[in-house]
């Protein structure tokens, strides 16, 4: 149990189940941390299963078994370990539900940056890649399993609420507000966040029809604004005539008061700190990012943590080509200039597709994963490449993918130059030495 389901995340998840969808029903009290929940989970046994390991870092009060109360339950290494009242043959559904509390918090983990819930100054951030997940509710905490979610929140009514999914409703009971959420596209848990803090909210038309949202302070409209959160209708333009569909129901940018070290995106939702409102490359790229993380992350996700390229490449490559497309430099300009400056650096430590847990988030990773892509574009020309990025999302969308599937996907779509991709592409992902770029 306490090696968990992926050898990059020790701990955490469990390959016997999945979770196919949560209900979630939380409280929270602000001045001091306190949430109290109910989480409903609907899990399928993959295997014959007498019991379920929840991750979970708060204290569970009561649970239940498909409607009857269970007194067989235990925690330990961060799980909530629930005896099944029978043995559940692989296939069958249980439906799950347990009442919690505690002061969320975020969790520390060898080898990685604390993740999860976090207080604000004044609000709340939750940042959960790739194992906050269980600091504020329970969960099968790997990227492989993937569920819907529906969320009621009530907090103090005087804060704005944001969830990973699509707004439907808010309702004013006195001091408090619940809000209330859904999302139907089946997503990993590290990727279901809460934005609580004192927002307003700006709605942003775009020729692709998306609802597009950006929640924030108040006062922080002027020219940073309207040259990095302001282009995001010019973005998602571009990204579905490149990359296809939107997949999701919405998408909502929220900007919190306090600066932040890094964005990081969630289901239908990106989170920054007030220092990316700026005019500065180096903060609208990742504003453009974020965004590409929708299509490269969140629909189509990696099973296994090592194949972290697959998200953080393609969404590095998503900033190149919005370079090009606003009058900046060319896709090509840059992946000349990364490649240089790559060419020059110290040795890779390890092949781009099994960085090691130690440098999954490592900036080299980022690079060679868009420089990778532009090699393949370079190899099969636009036509082919851009078709080839939109069938990947739509063969995959809501799906686990791993590296060996993107190379199956490559070799079928290449057609009579599926010989030279397989080796074009085994050479950037196996091969610690840099390649050259192909003529």
């Amino acid at each position: 149990m306490a090696k968990g389901a992926d050898p990059y995340v020790s701990g955490h998840g469990d390959l016997s189940y999945e979770v196919l969808n949560h209900d979630l029903t939380l409280t929270y009290a602000l001045p001091s941390n306190r949430l109290e929940g109910e989480a409903v989970l609907t899990c399928r046994a993959l295997e014959p299963i007498g019991e379920v390991a929840l991750d979970l870092r708060l204290t569970p009060v009561r649970v239940s078994v498909d409607g009857r109360a269970n007194k067989k339950f235990r925690t330990r290494l961060g799980k909530l370990v629930i005896t099944l009242p029978r043995t559940f043959a692989a296939g069958e559904q249980v439906s799950i539900a347990v009442r919690y509390h505690g002061n969320p918090r975020p969790i520390r983990k060898a080898g990685h940056d604390p993740a999860g819930w976090e207080e604000l100054t004044d609000g709340v951030i939750v940042a959960s890649q790739p194992h906050g997940a269980p600091s504020w509710y329970p969960c099968n905490d790997r990227p492989s399993a993937k569920g819907t979610y529906a969320l009621s929140f009530t907090t103090a009514a005087d804060y704005h609420v944001e969830f990973s999914g699509e707004p439907l409703a808010r309702v004013r009971r006195g001091a408090t507000r619940t809000w209330t959420f859904r999302q139907d596209q089946p997503i990993p848990s590290y990727l279901a966040t809460v934005q609580i803090g004192r927002y307003e909210v700006t709605e942003q038309k775009n020729k692709a029809g998306v609802p597009l949202r950006v929640v924030a302070p108040t006062g922080l409209r002027g020219k940073a604004f309207d040259e990095s959160f302001g282009r995001q209708p010019q973005m998602m333009d571009l990204y579905v005539r490149l990359f296809g569909e939107y997949p999701f129901a919405c998408y909502t940018s929220v900007i919190t008061d306090d600066a932040l070290e890094i964005p990081l995106e969630s289901a239908a939702l990106s989170t920054f700190g007030r220092n990316f409102v700026s005019a500065q490359w180096d903060r609208v790229r990742l504003v453009a990012h974020e965004l590409a993380h929708q299509w490269f992350g969140n629909a189509v996700t990696l099973a296994r943590w090592q194949d972290i390229w697959l998200h953080e490449g393609f969404a590095c490559y998503a900033e190149w080509l919005w370079s090009e497309e606003s009058g900046g430099r060319s896709a090509e300009e840059r992946a000349r200039y990364h490649h240089g400056r790559l060419a020059a650096g110290h040795v890779q430590p390890s092949p781009l597709a099994d960085p090691g847990a130690r440098h999954m988030f490592d900036d080299w990773v980022y690079k060679r994963g868009a420089l990778t892509l532009h090699a393949l574009r370079r190899t099969v020309g636009d036509d082919a490449f851009f078709d080839l990025l939109r069938s990947w999302v739509a063969d995959h969308r809501g799906g686990s993918v791993s590296t060996e599937d993107f190379l199956a996907h490559c070799e079928r779509a290449a057609g009579q130059q599926a010989d030279e991709v397989v080796r074009l592409l085994a050479r950037w992902l196996r091969d610690r030495d840099l390649p050259d770029l192909p003529a």
